[in-house]
């Protein structure tokens, strides 16, 4: 026995006890009462802490190379730095490889469309996962994953896939918006073969058509501001896209995932389909859960353009109520507000994660008079665990809902078996969390490069004060202690 952490409160989506957590080469080994140290046993005391499993985003975008203008602020040694520090202890990433008839390493559709496009032969999956691979793991300090994404589809494209889930990469992300866009029928394409090889596949759904009018629309008319860029897409081009996509899904009985859910027109359609049986999971984030469309109205708001756009208060309090009122698979009701049963099927929000993806200053203010050229991404995977415990901490959901949106419920989906639990046999990714413990969110305090934060003032009740991957202590009290290359590539079925 390496580790033992006593005294704590430990909490998984389904309970919570006090028990002494026991942990031996990365992995828990035993949760139990009065568990006793061995001779070398470091001896953690965890009295008035909880004792949570590491939060897993499924949804970052570390080192977007924007070719010759920019890249992303954080590669994935310093935005995996910040993960930790939030008790985040695995990411799942993208690779999104180049069109066959792209030379690649470009932007794809104007600053504004920010997903980077890798240089490969033929537009190979294999080729941009291995370039993508290469990048990560010599600075990694947390496990990681990846999903692949798709930016066109062809024959070949279609029988590769089944290679890239023999690498571990069950998972793939395809866009109803931006120069790579899909048309219906590639959706059907995808989602049926998908369907044949049990994967599951993210989609970005804003409808493109709708939303590039608007753009076009507001510049020939000189409106220009941040504020535009809501108004650009707002709910309706959102949620006409999300139904679209749910229709094509429930067409091929593929198994899909909305990323980013960001209005209550789309959160009802996604609920309707889950309450019919059909295998659709929603994801949102702390920026739509926190702030509303009004932020572009701030002399500031060109930080906060991210896109789905922010929304409106209505959509706000709609992703509330799914996150606070979960149904079960029968439609009834399963307050998240006090312990919930272990075996619920949910219907709503499944997931909360982050779309990591921030900018600095000076890449922002390219849009300083024209928000079409604003790169569009904010921070968070620092903010994410915290944000949400902090909400828990406060009564609005309880910590067992927390911990199940942050981790349990991300791990199940994306098939990181080790992860998102603390029983025997898991990895020992573990958070102490203080609960009386204040904190006030400033980029002075984060741990990323970025030279701003849109979370700059909030106020935490409660914060973690230890992270451990696999055993291994890599955040303490406002300190990084992990290393570049300690990560792992964990391999999903």
């Amino acid at each position: 026995m390496n580790l033992l952490i006593k005294n704590g409160t430990v909490i998984n989506a389904d309970g919570r006890r006090k028990a002494d957590v026991a942990v031996n080469d990365g992995k828990i080994i035993s949760v139990g009462d009065n568990i006793k140290p061995e001779a070398q046993t470091e001896v953690v005391d965890a009295s008035g802490l909880l004792v949570l499993p590491g939060a897993v985003d499924v949804h970052t975008h570390f080192e977007l190379d924007f070719g010759d203008a920019f890249s992303s602020a954080d590669d994935f040694f310093t935005g995996t730095k910040a993960a930790a520090c939030g008790g985040v202890t695995t990411i799942i990433d993208f690779v999104t490889p180049s069109k066959s008839n792209n030379t690649g390493g470009q932007f794809t559709g104007g600053t504004a469309y920010r997903i980077v496009q890798f240089s490969c032969v033929n537009g190979s999956l294999i080729e941009a996962f291995d370039k993508r691979k290469a990048a990560a793991d010599p600075k990694v300090c947390i496990d990681y994953s990846l999903h692949m994404g798709l930016s066109e589809v062809n024959d070949s494209i279609l029988d590769e896939m089944e290679a890239v889930m023999n690498l571990g990469v069950p998972s793939f992300k395809v866009f109803t918006t931006y120069a790579f866009k899909l048309t219906d029928d590639e959706f059907r394409r995808t989602f049926a073969r998908a369907k044949e090889l049990n994967a599951t596949v993210l989609v970005h759904a804003e409808d493109h058509e709708t939303l590039e009018a608007n753009r076009a629309r507001f510049i020939a008319e000189g409106k220009t501001d941040a504020w535009h860029h809501y108004l650009s897409r707002p709910e309706e081009v959102e949620a006409k896209s999300v139904k679209n996509v749910i229709e094509i899904a429930k067409q091929t009985g593929a198994t899909i995932y909305i990323v980013h859910l960001a209005c209550a027109e789309g959160l009802k359609a996604v609920e309707e389909a889950q309450k019919a049986g059909h295998p659709i999971y929603a994801e949102t984030c702390p920026q739509y859960l926190n702030f509303t469309c009004n932020v572009y109205k701030r002399p500031d708001g060109r930080n906060f353009v991210c896109s789905p756009a922010i929304k409106g208060e209505e959509s706000r309090d709609a992703l509330w109520e799914s996150i606070r009122q979960v149904r079960q698979g029968d439609g009834s009701l399963v307050s998240m507000t006090e312990e919930p049963s272990p075996c619920h099927l949910k219907i709503g929000i499944n997931t909360v994660a982050t779309d990591h993806c921030p900018f600095n200053t000076s890449e922002k203010d390219l849009g300083i008079n024209d928000f079409t050229k604003i790169p569009n991404g904010v921070m968070g995977v620092e903010n994410l665990y915290p944000y949400m415990l902090s909400e828990a901490n406060k009564g609005r959901i309880s910590f067992e809902r927390a911990v199940e949106l942050c981790s349990s419920n991300p791990a199940k989906i994306f098939k990181l078996d080790k992860k998102g639990e603390l029983i025997p046999g898991k990895d020992a990714d573990i958070v102490l969390y203080d609960p009386k413990k204040d904190f006030k969110i400033s980029q002075k305090n984060m741990h990323s490069t970025i030279d701003y934060t849109i979370w700059e003032d909030t106020e935490l009740k409660g914060y973690p004060v230890r992270t451990y991957s696999r055993g291994e202590l890599i955040y303490k009290d406002g300190e990084f202690l992990g290393k570049a290359g300690y990560g792992r590539f964990l391999r999903r079925k």
